[in-house]
Formats: structure tokens, sequence, C-alpha cells
């Protein structure tokens, strides 16, 4: 199953960067007016700027410039669900949050750590 995350076409990332980014510059990462275009899961920043999923229009664009834990934990793309506290979930939930971290981990690179995160 290690390979149950990999993605079909290989994909060269960055080291991983713990620059710290701030909750006010990650929410300007939403990708509107071809600004880049970041999603924090559990603290991590990833740049999802080139998948048009995350962008304006895109599927999946209420998780750009926030940290979208609680969402992805949950497997919602409700905006309230949009939030970094996934504290108070079972363990099911906390499963598929890792699984989310791990399959962006091997997608995107992380540019940075949200300043204050709790949620590490």
């Amino acid at each position: 199953m290690s390979g149950k995350f990999e993605p079909k076409t290989p994909v060269q990332l960055n080291p991983p960067k713990s620059d710290p980014i701030s909750p006010e510059f990650l929410k300007q990462c939403n990708g509107v007016d071809g600004n880049l275009c970041y999603v924090a899961i559990k603290g991590q920043v990833f740049d999802v700027t080139g998948n048009k999923a995350y962008q304006p229009g895109g599927s999946y664009n209420v998780f750009a410039g926030h940290d979208a834990s609680r969402a992805l934990a949950l497997t919602s793309t409700k905006a309230e669900d949009v939030r970094p506290d996934w504290s108070d979930l079972g363990e099911k939930e906390v499963g598929v949050l890792n699984d989310w971290y791990t399959f962006f981990s091997k997608r995107y690179n992380i540019v940075g750590v949200v300043e204050g995160a709790a949620n590490l």
C-alpha cells in the first residue's frame, strides 16, 4: 500500500521549507488575479498554484488561502468546514486527514508553516 498515494506522473519536489507564513498572507494566496494559491494542512503550507482545481472557479477553490484541515478530514467542501481545528475529530477522520496530508506531500511543495499554528 505504500504506493497508494503516489502521483501518476512523478513530481520533482523541493525540500520542505519551514518559513513562517502569516494567516493574513495565507488568505491572500487564493489564486485570485493570478496570485499564488496555497492550501495549509495541519499547519503546513502547500503551493497548489499549478492545479486549476484550487484556482477561482475550481472545485477545490474553497480550500485556497486557508488551513483546510477540518474540511479535508471530513471530506467536505463546505466553506464552514474550512478551518484549521481538527482536535475534536475521531480516529477515522484523523486517519482521513493524515491520508490527505500524505497525498499533498507527494504532489506539492511545502513552502512554510502557518504562524501560530496549533494543529501541527
